[in-house]
């Protein structure tokens, strides 16, 4: 096991050179900064946690809050949970993965304890009641989600109304007039997520914009209720030729679903979609759509959260903008 006088030998340098090296605690010169960096890397050096925390008041971890309520479509929040602690391992911090329903009680519970330096807050709703809690707690916040009052939080996410209208825009280009939005579970509407409100508002504006006529069908998270779905359209608005999925676990079923009702995509109706690429690109039909850009935001978030902890100043908003690929789902409409 590599030590910090192992550590000392390699730079040249004493113990405790290297420990004020590393904390920040002394000034020390960007030569000798280099040289122990340098020996830090070389001999693989890991700080003992204990020994880190006690000596600098910080534990070094960061808690993701992510709680797993019904709607929630797990295999993408594992995404986000991947890429926080791959960022943050880079930091040198580890992670604290909350899934449980915490509310007020909850988070000042971690954040009242020494478990915790910070916290990433997912599944954020327009109306979060633990908003309140996180402009007054002690330690800072990065949201994955921007509520209707952002003022006085650090949030970061993608443009999701911006990402609904692409799509939308998209199948106007291509001469759709009828256009439906197949939706999150209605559970998720009921709790009034903000990503899912955001999406029927831009699909909406995008498509009276365009004078097109549209509906929003929330949809359960199971292959009956795409078929159930399907079949719902094809009732409602017969003359239906472009759908925008924004419900991940549905969309190969939907998919499926069509085509046994005797649609072909996308000679008869195009699809397009929000979700990760590798699931739009892994459906038997390449599905245009927006990338969910996990991977960026999970990263952002960290880098947010690390400058708070440095006392860099941060922006309060980050907002990406989305970015559609063209696949094969998609055509000019057929008169």
């Amino acid at each position: 096991m590599v030590k910090i006088t192992d550590v000392a030998r390699r730079a040249g340098v004493s113990p405790s050179t290297v420990s004020y090296a590393l904390s920040g605690k002394r000034p020390i010169s960007e030569e000798t900064r280099r040289r122990v960096e340098e020996a830090v890397r070389e001999l693989g050096y890991r700080p003992h946690a204990g020994a880190r925390a006690l000596a600098s008041s910080k534990a070094n971890v960061l808690a993701l809050v992510v709680p797993l309520r019904a709607g929630i479509h797990v295999p993408v929040v594992m995404q986000f949970a991947v890429s926080v602690v791959t960022t943050a391992r880079r930091y040198d911090h580890d992670v604290l993965l909350l899934t449980q329903e915490e509310g007020d009680d909850g988070l000042r519970r971690v954040a009242d304890t020494a478990l915790v330096d910070a916290l990433i807050v997912m599944d954020v709703q327009l109306d979060d009641p633990r908003l309140p809690l996180l402009r007054s707690l002690d330690r800072p916040s990065v949201l994955i989600g921007f509520p209707a009052e952002p003022a006085g939080l650090t949030c970061v996410d993608l443009d999701f109304r911006a990402a609904a209208e692409a799509c939308v825009d998209h199948l106007a280009r291509l001469g759709h007039r009828v256009v439906a939005l197949v939706g999150s579970p209605p559970e998720v509407y009921v709790r009034r997520t903000a990503f899912a409100q955001r999406v029927v508002q831009g699909f909406t504006a995008a498509a009276d914009r365009a004078g097109m006529s549209s509906r929003v069908h929330p949809c359960e998270v199971a292959p009956a209720a795409a078929r159930r779905v399907a079949e719902q359209l094809l009732r409602t608005q017969p003359a239906l030729t472009g759908v925008v999925v924004h419900n991940e676990a549905v969309l190969e079923p939907l998919v499926d679903a069509f085509e046994q009702l005797g649609l072909r995509v996308p000679g008869d109706l195009s699809v397009t979609a929000i979700c990760p690429d590798d699931l739009a690109e892994s459906v038997r039909v390449p599905v245009t759509s927006v990338a969910l850009p996990t991977a960026e935001l999970g990263t952002r978030a960290v880098e947010l959260l690390v400058g708070k902890l440095a006392g860099t100043p941060v922006p309060g908003a980050t907002s990406l903008r989305p970015r559609l690929t063209v696949r094969a789902s998609t055509a000019p409409r057929t008169p």
